[in-house]
């Protein structure tokens, strides 16, 4: 790779002037109506308010469900501590594996403003839905009754789980449009080819991920204090008015957003590159790479794409780029069946090299998953008095926000411009640099989580609480240095990979590789799901009470705090050798 000074001059070619004289963007954004924008005029922070407005309102909906979630399941829906945490990690895990479908809808068809339009009217629907689960007496689960020798939980009846379950799963498919979209929206509005706006997008995704944590603060403290002291349906019902003033936010800003015109289906263009590579195997690759096809013109052929310079690595793929004799007498270079672009065959390069660092944040995402399940279930047999005050178990995530608020100003502020004199990169840590450290952190978080767990058993011995289901006497604040830690990661891990994917993506494929940045939540959700019952089978064979039993001062969750712990050090150590050798991107 060049230097960085020479990067920017290559990137700065790109913005060019009309005849008046005005500077329009040059990385082919447009207005809604499809017409080059000003850029000052347009996007920049100017339009961020509308972006991060609409996406703290979202996320305090979302958290307002996933925060207590699994509360609710085990108070009102009478299920056992596992089968709980199971199914909150497999519906969060649908809401991160739902983006997939929203991304190739925005980069194929509809571009990122229609799709969250569209897809934000799912998710009010199904809040709406959930809430009214909570509030009609007929969508209601029985309640416990007590008859004196034990208290009897009557199971929801199959229409009352239907009405439960349809809610929470169009919310799963509502934020399939929008997860994807709206980073990736809200960075689109700051110019790639303009070194200054470059920076300020790079900051952009800090304050984005600070909005979110601004919302699942407010959910964490007084939604979750209503719906375990002012009953559910209000507690669901908040989340779904919010929901609706996230989508009222959404569309003042349309005259001065910046929109990048779809480009066609991202699965299509590459199995085209697939396809035409194999047609083509007999072919030797040419040593000289100026004779593969790529179109003469200055644009690329892939709409709202620019060119990408040819990569040596994965050489089979650029047979798909081989000019046959066939095409050459015949003169069609039309077919991408036979015949692709550089361009088209370098965007799959760069989705085989980012695959070994997104697989990495699969089990990071798996340890970020504890904290709405068995952390919660940890802070449940805790004491959570102060005083003559009751904290949820579930508000202790508040630690975890306040961690990622305190760490975002420090890290934008403060970090990034010492290690900017000490790297020389533009945004002090590089990406990769960025996501390592959170990875690290994670082990350190699942490491104090056990170490409290393993004090919180020892104490429930010294008591003789062991075969008692009830609190242990020890503060649930015990908990706040795991919180802590786990918010830190974020900041490093979470907006390291949005910045990561949204900069190391092809330029038509970015809400499709936002969405593989989601996938991994999703899949450490899966990930964490398959683990608890893996454990869990095994560690009660035989007639063995488990790691996590109902009553978990019998248990040892700290040896799955432990496990998690290694597969985490494990994790780091993968990253960093693939880390190394990962080669960044580059324009033509």
């Amino acid at each position: 790779m060049g230097t960085q000074e020479e990067e920017r001059l290559l990137l700065e070619e790109g913005v060019y002037e009309d005849t008046s004289g005005a500077l329009y963007t040059g990385d082919g954004s447009v207005d809604l109506k499809g017409n080059p924008v000003l850029k000052s005029n347009t996007g920049n922070w100017r339009a961020c308010p509308f972006i991060l407005g609409t996406e703290c309102c979202e996320r305090l909906a979302y958290y307002g469900i996933a925060m207590n979630l699994v509360s609710y399941l085990t108070k009102k829906l009478h299920l056992g501590n596992v089968p709980a945490a199971i199914n909150v990690t497999t519906w969060s895990g649908t809401c991160y594996l739902t983006p997939l479908i929203g991304a190739i809808l925005a980069d194929s068809y509809f571009g990122r403003y229609w799709t969250i339009a569209a897809f934000s009217c799912l998710y009010f629907i199904g809040m709406c839905t959930l809430a009214l689960s909570a509030t009609v007496p007929l969508f209601m689960p029985p309640e416990c009754v007590d008859t004196g020798l034990d208290t009897v939980c009557p199971s929801a009846t199959p229409a009352q789980y239907a009405v439960f379950y349809f809610g929470l799963y169009l919310i799963a498919l509502g934020t399939g449009g929008i997860k994807p979209c709206v980073s990736s929206f809200g960075a689109d509005q700051f110019d790639d080819t303009d070194s200054v706006e470059r920076i300020k997008k790079g900051s952009f995704f800090n304050w984005f991920y600070f909005s979110i944590n601004i919302g699942a603060f407010i959910s964490s403290t007084l939604i979750v204090w209503i719906q375990d002291n002012a009953g559910w349906g209000l507690g669901f019902g908040i989340p779904a008015l919010f929901m609706g003033i996230a989508i009222v936010t959404f569309f003042p800003g349309t005259p001065i957003y910046r929109f990048q015109k779809p480009g066609g289906s991202p699965i299509t263009r590459v199995c085209q590159v697939v396809v035409a590579s194999c047609r083509k195997l007999s072919l030797a690759v040419p040593e000289d790479s100026a004779l593969l096809y790529e179109t003469p013109d200055k644009n690329s052929a892939i709409e709202g794409s620019r060119k990408l310079v040819h990569t040596d690595e994965f050489k089979f793929l650029d047979k798909a780029a081989i000019v046959a004799d066939t095409e050459t007498k015949t003169g069609d270079f039309s077919n991408p069946w036979r015949l692709c672009t550089v361009t088209q065959v370098e965007e799959l390069k760069i989705l085989i090299r980012m695959f070994p660092i997104w697989a990495t944040g699969i089990v990071f995402s798996a340890v970020y998953a504890q904290m709405s399940t068995m952390f919660v279930e940890q802070g449940m047999v805790m004491d959570t008095s102060i005083g003559s005050f009751k904290i949820p178990a579930a508000s202790l995530s508040t630690f975890d926000i306040i961690s990622v608020i305190f760490w975002v100003p420090v890290y934008d502020k403060f970090l990034v411009p010492i290690a900017r004199k000490i790297t020389g990169n533009e945004r002090g840590f590089s990406q990769l640099q960025r996501m390592g450290i959170g990875l690290f952190l994670s082990v350190l978080c699942m490491s104090v989580a056990a170490i409290i767990e393993l004090y919180r058993l020892s104490l429930a011995k010294d008591l003789d609480l062991v075969d008692r289901p009830v609190p242990v006497p020890m503060s649930i604040l015990w908990q706040a240095p795991q919180y802590a830690l786990l918010g830190a990661a974020e900041v490093f891990t979470f907006i390291g990979q949005l910045e990561f994917f949204y900069d190391q993506s092809p330029d038509a494929m970015r809400s499709l590789c936002s969405a593989f940045s989601l996938l991994t939540t999703s899949l450490g959700n899966y990930l964490s799901s398959l683990i608890l019952t893996v454990v869990t089978s095994l560690t009660t064979s035989r007639g063995a009470t488990g790691w996590i039993p109902d009553n978990l001062n019998q248990g040892h969750l700290d040896y799955f705090f432990w496990l998690l712990a290694a597969l985490s050090m494990v994790n780091l150590l993968v990253y960093v050798f693939c880390a190394k050798l990962y080669k960044s991107k580059k324009f033509s």
